[in-house]
């Protein structure tokens, strides 16, 4: 499994926005250009201009253009199954002689990449090839509206739209509409997931989850308790504690939180989490008594790891193998 984690150097390297962004936030609660400090994705800096590409990290891959319904072109990266990897140390997956790639690929799921509120899809490339060579997935990661090379500016309307278009683009392939998705968010790409499988709850087969929030406005009082007073000022509510319930029941879901989060406090989480159980039915009285270090409900699964922070839960011991058990028992 040490193969296929990346390093912590590699990842913070673009997720290091993503703690200034919120922290900072506090200070651009003023109505107007609060946009440019939620979604900062011109950091680090040259993350506007400098993305990699998956062949960066042995992986092939297709550039994928996405044009949305308002007119905004989006320029994300497809990795798609063969049943054999050039890559080194990919996990064997069987088939048969007469399957045609194509028709491998529509065997395996589909993962939908929503990362964080700082830097770009190319800073996540390593954890892209955890799914792609590990678990043999195919990856859709999603490059947002003014992220990267894609064109616009972020909002929270405009990156639900960017959500939908990948889904759309997905159900309408002549292959991967036969796949299972599962849509895997980060920070607030936890929050686009939630809303997209809200919105889409017989298209989604399963959701992961890492370091969310349950609303943004109810973030500014945590983390900056003498900003509180002005949350209100907050228009990009990214409400997940009220779109959870409208995922149904049968579709599972992977918590998975760091305790020593410093960007978003781990009651966030936690709170989410008595959400989903609510939706599958679990009776507080029973989570609670379980050590929520790591619970689960049906198919659906709360972990936390105790060293994790906002950054770098990921690369933490059983992140991934959590990840992989889950995704295996998708069938």
């Amino acid at each position: 499994m040490s193969k296929f984690i990346p390093s912590l150097e590699t990842f913070a390297k673009g997720t290091f926005a993503t703690a200034a962004g919120v922290t900072t936030l506090g200070f651009g609660l003023l109505y107007y250009g609060q946009n440019y400090l939620i979604y900062p994705s011109a950091f680090p800096p040259g993350s506007r201009t400098e993305v990699a590409i998956p062949t960066d990290f042995g992986v092939d891959y297709q550039d994928l253009q996405l044009h949305t319904s308002d007119g905004v072109t989006l320029r994300s990266y497809l990795l798609v199954q063969r049943k054999e990897l050039s890559t080194n140390h990919a996990t064997p997956v069987e088939h048969t002689e007469e399957q045609t790639n194509e028709e491998f690929a529509s065997t395996r799921p589909t993962v939908i990449m929503f990362h964080g509120n700082g830097g770009n899809h190319g800073h996540r490339i390593p954890l892209a090839k955890v799914f792609y060579v590990k678990m043999r997935c195919n990856v859709l990661m999603l490059s947002y509206r003014g992220y990267g090379h894609s064109e616009g500016s972020p909002s929270e309307t405009g990156l639900c739209i960017d959500a939908q278009t990948a889904l759309d683009y997905l159900t309408s392939h002549p292959h991967l509409s036969k796949t299972s998705i599962v849509l895997y968010g980060q920070s607030i790409g936890g929050a686009v997931a939630i809303h997209l499988a809200s919105r889409n709850p017989a298209k989604i087969t399963a959701l992961i989850l890492e370091n969310t929030f349950t609303t943004l406005p109810r973030l500014v009082p945590k983390a900056l308790p003498l900003l509180g007073p002005f949350a209100f000022l907050c228009h990009q509510k990214w409400d997940s504690a009220s779109k959870i319930p409208l995922i149904p029941r049968s579709t599972p879901i992977l918590m998975l939180s760091g305790v020593r989060d410093e960007v978003v406090p781990r009651e966030h989480m936690q709170e989410l989490w008595e959400i989903v159980s609510r939706r599958q039915g679990a009776t507080s009285k029973q989570n609670k008594s379980i050590p929520l270090s790591e619970v689960g409900d049906g198919k659906s699964k709360f972990i936390e790891f105790e060293r994790g922070t906002h950054n770098d839960t990921c690369v933490q011991h059983g992140y991934w193998t959590a990840v992989t058990d889950f995704v295996a028992s998708l069938g």
